[in-house]
């Protein structure tokens, strides 16, 4: 229309360019944290033994240049570093090919981590922060115009993260066709929060109208990511809300700031600057070079092309969820929760120092940070921070212990007093000497009724299920056999 000026997006990108390097900045503090006791050399599941069994191509990364611990504490600080340049606005200070080298070392870091990462980095916002940190590459500094071509791949990606999410309910649990899944989801979500209890025991109508509410967010309200102004903006603050909601009700690492974060690009210069006070001078930026437009032009051209097999992914009947195409994560497809389990279990993990095993042995319990342990416990809020071993004791509990071989490890380093697994813990109950044997107890967890909480001030009821691992000793021969074999003893 005549007199109407092109959106623009100076302040889109100030705002967009410090919440991703937030983002980047809690998943290196996790790495750095983390990584030695899961997949240190001496880990749970320890990088060089990984890469024994794969090929460059299929997991690049820089680590097979050199897979010590120290090499790879000294990539995670790094990331650390960067992303505090990068959340400061120190990276888009000194020009477009500073900015582009910040975020690309960003990038390159964080994907040689999650390339080797195996299962404990094997969630989907490691996929999503590494699309997301690919395009931010491209999109500029301080002083060169943003890139909307680059603009609109996020709203791409934002539209594949959400639409994804909602097409994969429909597809999948029947709880979410007959409006039932928020029955159970607040009980059976990986980490539930304190919120969390009291949600759960909202009247039905309520869950079901917010199941209903959130087909229609992620099905119907994605559409309008693609439509210019108003409606694009009332579509990017559907999703901010949606997201908040979230981040309120549950402990989701940074999956929902991340997912915020992407949906900054729906918002243009006139929109933002009704609350951000700042002015951003585009008089004063240099316009974007010929070869900044080749770039950009195939950097375009090139993930258009590699959007064909997403795309059919969400049309698919067999749609897969969180999944990549290629090993540079350059464009995903993602999707959350295609079903819902109804009921809670939970692995308790069990050890004690006496020397035979008897009807009256004493058992002492391995409390978590966040996961369900104590019933009396409060549950944790820890988002976005991400504790990946609680996380994957929850994906444990669905199966046999043969299906997570990472766990027979765990009980070994907790039979030896490992002190880095023990960081990982809330506590060691065997602080003087290790326990003699170690075992796992599977029970069924609910949250307790208003009236059972009045009462004993407990948050969970827990009921005993089976032996979910029986009494291991690192003197016996079949269990220390078995982990030479792996290589981990």
């Amino acid at each position: 229309m005549e007199g109407v000026s092109a959106p623009s997006y100076w302040l889109t990108r100030f705002c967009f360019q410090r919440a991703l390097g937030f983002i980047y900045l809690i998943a290196f503090l996790v790495t750095a944290n983390q990584f030695r006791a899961l997949i240190g050399g001496h880990g749970l599941l320890p990088v060089p033994i990984f890469l024994k069994w794969v090929k460059f191509w299929d997991s690049p990364s820089l680590f097979w240049l050199n897979a010590s611990d120290r090499f790879m504490a000294a990539a995670a600080w790094a990331g650390v570093f960067l992303s505090v340049i990068a959340v400061t606005g120190v990276s888009e200070r000194f020009g477009v090919w500073f900015s582009a080298a910040v975020w690309f070392l960003l990038w390159v870091f964080y994907l040689s981590f999650v390339n080797v990462g195996q299962t404990f980095y094997g969630f989907g916002w490691e996929t999503m922060l590494l699309e997301a940190g690919f395009l931010a590459i491209f999109l500029g500094s301080a002083d060169t115009p943003p890139p909307v071509a680059v603009i609109w791949l996020y709203r791409w990606m934002l539209f594949r993260v959400m639409f994804g999410a909602g097409l994969i309910k429909l597809r999948g649990d029947a709880c979410w066709r007959d409006l039932t899944c928020m029955f159970y989801h607040y009980e059976t979500q990986p980490i539930p929060n304190p919120l969390s209890w009291y949600l759960h025991h909202l009247p039905p109508l309520v869950h079901r109208a917010g199941t209903a509410f959130t087909h229609f967010i992620e099905v119907a309200m994605p559409w309008l990511y693609f439509v210019p102004r108003t409606a694009g903006v009332i579509g990017g603050l559907s999703a901010v809300v949606f997201q908040v909601m979230l981040i309120l009700s549950g402990n989701l690492s940074w999956l929902n700031y991340l997912t915020i974060a992407i949906a900054i690009p729906c918002f243009d210069d006139a929109f933002l600057g009704r609350f951000i006070p700042l002015s951003l001078s585009t008089a004063t930026g240099a316009p974007m070079g010929d070869v900044r437009r080749v770039v950009i032009g195939l950097l375009t051209v090139g993930l258009l092309s590699l959007s064909v097999r997403p795309a059919m992914n969400l049309i698919s009947r067999t749609q897969m969820m969180n999944a990549s195409f290629e090993p540079l994560h350059l464009l995903n497809t993602y999707g959350a929760f295609g079903s819902v389990t109804k009921e809670r279990n939970e692995i308790v993990i069990e050890g004690t120092d006496e020397a035979a095993i008897l009807p009256g042995t004493r058992w002492k319990e391995y409390e978590f940070k966040a996961k369900p342990g104590n019933p009396h416990r409060r549950p944790a809020v820890i988002a976005p921070y991400h504790l990946r071993l609680d996380w994957l004791m929850w994906f444990a509990a669905m199966d046999d212990y043969q299906h997570h071989p990472w766990f027979l490890n765990l009980v070994a380093k907790l039979l030896q007093n490992d002190s880095k697994t023990i960081k990982l813990m809330a506590g060691n109950p065997f602080s003087g000497a290790p326990p003699r044997y170690v075992r796992a107890v599977l029970y069924r967890y609910r949250f307790t009724t208003p009236a059972e909480k009045k009462e004993t001030g407990d948050w969970w009821h827990r009921d005993p299920v089976r032996l979910y691992l029986p009494p291991v000793s690192l003197e016996n021969s079949e269990f220390k056999a078995l982990l030479q074999r792996l290589g981990w003893l």
